[in-house]
């Protein structure tokens, strides 16, 4: 039975993979990263330029998912309270009582994160690291699943204020975005003109006991000793010469923890019951470069984190 429930979860989640790859032309590296956020409850950071569908992947993501969904458009200006909600004097009552903001949903999409002021920042932190909002002297718990993706656009730096490094590192992953290529483009430019005609299919729907089903048997992906040692080898690397030298902040093990989730969940995506050092080096760059910082040294010479992290990967043999 329990072989039974593992299927048919496992077809759920390939459906809406299909699904979402028909609707997101040349966005398969992106559909990959969100249902490893799916897979693993972890948060996802999208960063692109505009026009990449960044917004449109998260909408159509929670066309799929049973559950809330609300979506925050960050500002300068925003408050605290407009992300978590506050107490709201009542006068039929004569007492104050919690109104939630849009944060208390299943799924929350946080559109241009890095335009919202370090107080609203501070605020989500709470939120993504203890799935609880705290107002008035008391704590909330948030829904279950939480599920957090927010996006920032990569050329705008007027008005916006940069996540400090605390906040970054409770993503799970952080997805950089590039440009379509001529091919692409077309598709892209197909699709929308076909929908516009009313071609869109309707969404599948992934229930929660599929996706709790899917989340526990990704935990039970076997990822072997040898391969767990990779991961650590390729994290320790950001604090040990000759990389150290480059490095202001290293990456610390919650950078394993992820890296090593993320790969179950890449293994599972692919139909295997076991991770491999290819599911570790596909996601290291989104899992780990959020997670350090270089010295003025190192960027002085143009070096970015990516690049230190593919010197490492090349450095270090897998097994």
């Amino acid at each position: 039975m329990l072989q039974e429930k593992s299927q048919q979860s496992f077809d759920q989640i390939s459906e809406l993979r299909t699904w979402l790859q028909a609707g997101l032309i040349g966005s398969d590296t992106l559909i990959q990263r969100l249902l490893i956020g799916v897979l693993t409850g972890g948060h996802v950071l999208i960063e692109g330029a505009p026009g990449l569908a960044k917004t449109r992947a998260v909408k159509l993501l929670a066309q799929a998912l049973h559950g809330t969904f609300a979506r925050v458009q960050c500002t300068p200006d925003l408050l605290p309270a407009d992300l978590t909600g506050t107490d709201v004097f009542n006068p039929e009552t004569g007492r104050f009582a919690f109104a939630p903001g849009p944060v208390f949903h299943n799924l929350v999409l946080v559109d241009e994160i890095n335009r919202a002021p370090p107080k609203v920042q501070s605020a989500l932190l709470e939120a993504m690291a203890e799935t609880q909002v705290t107002s008035g002297g008391k704590t909330h718990p948030l829904p279950t699943p939480f599920f957090v993706v927010a996006t920032q656009n990569s050329i705008e730096h007027e008005g916006t204020f940069p996540l400090p490094e605390a906040q970054l590192d409770r993503f799970l992953l952080h997805v950089m975005l590039e440009q379509p290529d001529l091919a692409t483009e077309r598709r892209i430019l197909d699709l929308v003109e076909s929908e516009s005609s009313g071609g869109s299919t309707r969404a599948p729907q992934l229930d929660p006991a599929a996706v709790q089903q899917a989340r526990d048997d990704v935990a039970r992906v076997h990822l072997s000793p040898a391969l767990r040692d990779y991961i650590v080898r390729l994290v320790v690397a950001t604090r040990t010469a000759p990389f150290d030298a480059e490095v202001e902040h290293a990456v610390s093990p919650r950078g394993s923890l992820a890296l090593a989730a993320s790969a179950r969940a890449r293994a599972y995506l692919a139909g295997r019951d076991h991770a491999l050092p290819e599911d570790v080096d596909a996601l290291a760059q989104d899992a780990l470069a959020h997670r350090m910082a270089l010295n003025w040294a190192a960027s002085a010479k143009g070096r970015t984190v990516r690049a230190v992290i593919t010197d490492i990967q090349t450095q270090t043999e897998a097994l």
